[in-house]
């Protein structure tokens, strides 16, 4: 790398907020496909990897699923840093919960399973007590994506009739994953023919130290956001949107996420720690900003999160709690992983004061995700 390159490296990652040391210089990417195993059914699942000689990227089409994510530390050695499992045996199991799938039609709750859309009410199969979470019972996630290589990444597609799962029109929703330098971008897109509520997302549980090896307690977190959505004792959002000014939920400047989450607090029961939504800052214009910055302090490890969505789903593993063996034989117990969903905000439908999930015929449903990787 000449010198020129060198400085240009750095007023790049100094104008993103990333004061890191240098990942190796990622080359082209490259994309292979295997196998990954069959549905009952006897449908074909495959894995994509996408690497880059940087970062090495494993996909499913079962779910459009993070299988796997490699990164180096800062003395170069590679780890795995989400949360999965080694055959899709585990990702079809009722224990699931969501490990680096794609969410859909609608990411985390609507309450009682019901909105109204157009002077018709709609109701979903409720599967997370009386709400329904990602989609119902057999949501984006539990699904088997039509997929094709494009340049740096996969092409991932899936249409989902009318009626399915309750949600009215039939949508066509278009999934791209590419990997470029030392960053994963997902794009999303979806389409309908008539009227619906629409709100995708990832649901990948991030370990920074190492999928398996330690909880995320020690992980520091930062969130560009100066508002969150407080929840009832159901985690359906009462509708206020609450400073976190004086609260555990301030993470403008940033806090090891063990460092408050045991406090004694309405809002941390409720989610039996961290399980709410940031409402993030100068965002309502649907721009590319910075929504978080995440890092593990031993390995060096940062993870920035990008996004035009206006909300972040911040979740710390709460219902983790031993049962799960995971990849390479590891148990994943209680703060193992934690996710960082951008999104729409949770029952949106269900709040005129939320920003809208409506997609209309002819419109087309649009958002940008970006995980980048550093080292410090």
């Amino acid at each position: 790398m000449t010198g020129i390159e060198i400085f240009m490296r750095i007023a790049v990652m100094l104008l993103c907020g990333l004061f890191t040391i240098l990942l190796p210089v990622a080359a082209a990417t490259r994309v292979t496909k295997e196998a990954f195993g069959r549905m009952p059914d006897g449908t074909a699942v495959d894995l994509f990897t996408l690497s880059n000689g940087g970062i090495e990227v494993r996909i499913l089409t079962y779910g459009g699923t993070i299988q796997s994510l490699q990164i180096p530390d800062r003395h170069g050695k590679m780890a795995d840093v989400v949360l999965g499992y080694d055959t899709l045996g585990g990702y079809l199991s009722k224990d699931d919960p969501y490990f680096g799938a794609l969410i859909g039609r609608f990411a985390n709750r609507i309450a009682n399973g019901r909105f109204e859309l157009d002077g018709h009410t709609y109701t979903i199969p409720t599967n997370n007590g009386p709400n329904a979470l990602h989609g119902g019972p057999r949501g984006f996630d539990k699904v088997v994506w039509k997929a094709k290589q494009i340049r740096d990444g996969i092409e991932l597609s899936y249409l989902s009739p009318d009626g399915d799962q309750g949600f009215p029109g039939t949508l066509t929703a278009i999934v791209r994953y590419t990997l470029r330098g030392h960053a994963l971008r997902i794009n999303y897109t979806a389409m309908t023919d008539r009227p619906t509520e629409v709100n995708l997302t990832n649901h990948t549980y991030f370990a920074l130290a190492g999928q398996g090896t330690n909880d995320i307690l020690e992980h520091e977190l930062t969130i560009a956001a100066s508002r969150f959505t407080p929840v009832d004792s159901n985690l359906i959002p009462t509708g206020e949107l609450r400073s976190v000014e004086g609260t555990p939920f301030d993470f403008r400047r940033t806090h090891r996420i063990g460092e408050r989450i045991e406090r004694d607090e309405e809002q941390l029961r409720f989610g039996r720690g961290y399980d709410h939504n940031w409402v993030l800052d100068n965002n309502s214009s649907g721009r590319l900003v910075k929504a978080a910055e995440l890092y593990e302090r031993n390995s060096g490890r940062v993870l920035e999160v990008l996004t035009t969505q206006p909300g972040l789903q911040f979740y710390s593993g709460n219902f983790l709690d031993g049962t799960i063996v995971g990849k390479a034989g590891q148990v994943y117990k209680h703060y193992y992983g934690l996710c960082l969903e951008t999104q729409h905000f949770p029952d949106s439908p269900n709040h005129a004061n939320f920003p809208s999930t409506e997609l209309k015929p002819g419109e087309k449903y649009h958002s940008t995700t970006i995980f980048h990787f550093g080292i410090r």
